[in-house]
């Protein structure tokens, strides 16, 4: 057999200039969903729909999938549960896909491997070994080179058990107790704990280490934690909930945190201005979020802070001043647009912000909103009527985004060539390769040292996916 130089995917889709909006999508009817927007199309096709089952026929993602990150060049994609009571086709409650072009690498129907209900939240990725799940009950250590799931952290657990309510039941152990949204600061990893507050774990043994009260920093007894964010210093800033049993109402309060140190100091939300909204009752990740290039933070809040979705506020960390700088209702009193509940954060890279708007609840009519980092409308993003419900936007990665990403050297590309029983990589130092049969299991893992390298692999005959750094590659045995 003669030497075959494997090519890049050349007619597969890439997703790297854009913005990826993760949907629950209508539950009921159809598993969660995930469009690609092109928000600088000189053309005006703004919109690719549904790109994950598009680029994976007969696979989708689970049910209600509230949450996506991108980590080390994969899409991390966690669901509530794997499959939508009115979907015909199972997903899984972890999806990971390669975040270039969305093939699935790995799905999993469940998080615990003993087959307990536990329903998936948010990830995070710690490096290029191991991530983080939180969870319904838990969080889970995720083994990032073969996709497996290694325990819970002690000190995490949902103190009510498992869920026997059912799934949409916010009055069952399922909504109590939960873990949420994730940061990694300071080396440690924060998670917010709906009944215990901010909760620390050191990576490097998967321990908890301590655990940040709320009701006695703001003298309420009773106040929870709604969800933790990372500001561009490094500093951690808490949201404050009136109760720890997921009814919505906020206190107005801030909390700033030292990683390090836990020492902490509480910012007052002044009067005329609303703290941000909180979602523990049918969790989702919030609005409140960060700026990647200044030290600013951004959320929704309302009076009611289940439906607080005509104010956006944003807090100059350096200045101290909160200011309110989007009021939808004052676009449009008689026909407004709302944010539909967390879709909103801000581009790593223009400071953009993008948020998703809707006129009701039950509408099928929605457009993507993008302005600057002080409200002022850039653009308005039409799409095609639908129950999009729309969870996070997730921004591609690109070169320095995250510490630790290895690329090809600059003005060079990394090749694959596969000749009989061996595979060689070129120009692919620093990279690691793997392979993965068509229906997305990993064969094969290695580490590049070098510019060249072969490796023996015994393949049998059919169709395989090989991953070196960022590019994608299809060959033929």
């Amino acid at each position: 057999m003669g030497t075959l130089p494997l090519c890049a995917f050349s007619a597969e889709k890439e997703y790297t200039d854009g913005v990826f909006i993760v949907n629950e999508d209508w539950y009921g009817h159809s598993n969660s969903s995930i469009n690609f927007l092109h928000p600088d199309d000189p053309d005006g096709n703004y919109w690719d729909y549904r790109i994950f089952r598009e680029a994976n026929p007969g696979k989708e993602l689970g049910c209600t999938n509230q949450y996506g990150a991108i980590h080390r060049g994969r899409f991390y994609l966690i669901a509530k549960q794997e499959r939508d009571p009115g979907a015909t086709v199972t997903g899984g409650r972890i999806t990971v896909a390669d975040a270039r072009t969305m093939k699935m690498l790995y799905q999993s129907t469940l998080i615990d491997p003993s087959g307990m209900q536990c329903d998936g939240r948010a990830f995070a990725g710690y490096d290029d070994h191991k991530g983080y799940i939180s969870t319904s009950h838990g969080v889970w250590v995720f083994d990032l080179d073969n996709y497996r799931v290694k325990g819970m952290i002690d000190g995490t657990e949902n103190p009510n058990g498992y869920s026997a309510g059912g799934n949409t039941n916010s009055a069952g152990a399922l909504y109590h107790g939960q873990c949420g949204s994730m940061v990694i600061a300071g080396g440690a990893l924060f998670v917010a704990h709906q009944e215990y507050g901010l909760i620390k774990i050191d990576p490097t043994t998967d321990t908890h280490t301590a655990t940040f009260t709320i009701g006695d920093k703001v003298g309420h007894d009773g106040a929870g934690i709604g969800s933790v964010v990372k500001a561009k210093d490094g500093s951690l800033w808490l949201s404050v909930t009136a109760d720890t049993g997921g009814l919505g109402e906020m206190l107005p309060y801030l909390i700033k945190v030292d990683p390090a140190t836990l020492a902490y100091k509480i910012i007052n939300i002044p009067d005329g201005c609303y703290p941000p909204a909180s979602s523990w009752y049918a969790w989702t990740p919030d609005s409140f979020c960060a700026s990647s290039q200044n030290n600013v933070l951004y959320w929704c809040g309302g009076e009611n802070s289940w439906f607080s979705t005509y104010r956006i506020f944003r807090y100059d960390i350096d200045s101290g001043d909160i200011s309110l700088i989007i009021d939808l209702n004052e676009e449009d009193p008689v026909a407004p647009w709302k944010v539909y509940g967390c879709s909103m954060r801000v581009h790593p890279q223009s400071d953009e912000i993008y948020m998703s708007l809707c006129h009701e609840f039950g509408t099928q009519v929605y457009i993507t909103r993008r302005t600057d980092a002080y409200g002022n409308t850039i653009r308005d993003y039409d799409m095609i009527q639908n129950y999009w419900f729309p969870s996070i936007p997730v921004f591609p990665q690109h070169d320095g985004d995250e510490a630790g990403i290895a690329d090809a050297t600059p003005g060079t590309a990394p090749g694959l060539i596969y000749e009989g029983g061996s595979i060689t990589a070129t120009m692919a130092d620093g990279l690691t390769l793997e392979i993965y049969s068509i229906q997305g299991v990993r064969l094969m893992s290695r580490a590049i040292d070098g510019d060249r390298a072969s490796f023996a692999i015994d393949l049998p005959g059919g169709i395989y996916v090989a991953r070196l750094g960022h590019t994608v590659f299809k060959f033929k045995k």
